[in-house]
């Protein structure tokens, strides 16, 4: 039983999780919640939020009359 109990020391190498790993899902998931958020601000609003005004952090951003086609020629 002794046996199952005592950590391995023979091996030398600490067996960790690379912090690196840690870091880029902890910075993508922010990222994420982020766009996320200013799309959803940017989306039409849900039924009950049409009178709640934008936060500031959120910034406008103004619809095209063709949008990706380029500006009109005339």
């Amino acid at each position: 039983m002794i046996l199952l109990l005592d950590p391995p020391v023979a091996s030398g190498a600490a067996s960790h999780f690379p912090v690196s790993f840690t870091l880029v899902y902890i910075v993508g998931f922010i990222a994420a919640v982020t766009i996320g958020s200013i799309a959803w601000y940017n989306s039409k609003r849900p039924p009950g939020w049409e009178d709640k005004e934008r936060p500031d952090v959120v910034p406008e951003v103004e619809k095209e009359e063709n949008p990706g086609i380029g500006k009109p020629l005339s």
